[in-house]
């Protein structure tokens, strides 16, 4: 048996990034050879990667790339379990290298991108401990194209025909603090418009009650326009100064909104609820057994 030294466990440790217990038991399996730890830690990685892959993951970061020339960006989406992690330099690293992949080869989807960065996903995963998921990615291109990024949780990109930098800039500040669903509000949905009504008509029922036919539609008329106003982006009061609307804005400054991207992190994804008395509790019973 060769004998196990500080020094092999500090080099393996460095080259690894793993535990300093783990790299013993890996030296000691491999009787001292460093090289076959290596790739047996490298293979128990991708093990635990997989395990690791059924753990949800709804915390991240949101990246963006805009091209010099400012006629196309990409924006990325990658998931981690814990905020803790999204702002360490290994996940930034790696949510770096995913976008710059990605922009570089032009990929309009997740799908290649997630494929082609699957080892090194299954590397930090092993290392980090956490699930790591690469979520969404999208690319835009037109003819003025910028991006605003709100921290690493939200990021909008926006197309505009005309109009320059700093004006899409200032209208994907705006999308990311209000949030508009749609553009126009030829672009709202009957539906959307039907589940407001429905809303409204729930929660106004006392106030509806007896009233004639006409002055309820009138009543469902004045909220479904206040419901477009709020829902389309062109429609809304922009942020910067809320006496001119952001289509008003743009058409002022000559350009015309031709669409917009926004990525929040997590959104949609439906998180666990740690029951932590319960959690406690079983702690406690498994210990008494």
């Amino acid at each position: 048996m060769a004998e196990i030294t500080a020094a092999l466990v500090k080099e393996l440790r460095e080259r690894t990034g793993e535990g300093m217990m783990d790299c013993k038991k890996a030296l000691t399996k491999a009787d001292g050879d460093i090289e076959k730890a290596i790739d047996d830690m490298r293979a128990s990685g991708a093990i635990k990667a997989a395990k690791k892959a059924g753990n949800v993951a709804a915390e991240g970061a949101i990246s963006v790339k805009v091209a010099e020339d400012g006629k196309s960006a990409v924006i990325l989406e990658v998931n981690s379990q814990t905020d803790f992690l999204a702002l360490q330099d290994d996940f930034k690293n790696f949510v770096t290298s995913s976008i710059d992949k990605a922009f570089a080869e032009k990929l309009t989807d997740a799908a290649p991108l997630i494929a082609s960065q699957e080892s090194a996903r299954e590397a930090l995963v092993a290392k980090v401990g956490e699930n790591v998921n690469i979520r969404r990615l999208a690319r835009v291109e037109g003819d003025v194209v910028n991006a605003y990024l709100h921290g690493n949780k939200i990021g909008v990109v926006v197309v505009l025909k005309g109009g320059d930098a700093d004006l899409a800039r200032d209208i994907a500040m705006h999308v990311a603090a209000s949030n508009p669903e749609f553009l126009l509000p030829t672009e709202v949905s009957a539906e959307a418009i039907e589940r407001e009504k429905a809303v409204f008509m729930g929660l106004n029922e006392d106030k509806i009650k007896g009233k004639p036919a006409e002055i309820v539609e009138k009543m469902v008329g004045g909220r479904i326009q206040k419901f477009l106003a709020e829902a389309s982006l062109v429609e809304q009061a922009f942020v910067k100064d809320p006496e001119i609307k952001v289509g008003a804005l743009a058409k002022k400054a000559g350009a015309e909104i031709v669409s917009f991207t926004r990525f929040q992190v997590g959104e949609g994804i439906e998180k666990p609820v740690d029951n932590f008395a319960e959690e406690v509790a079983a702690q406690v019973a498994a210990s008494k057994q």
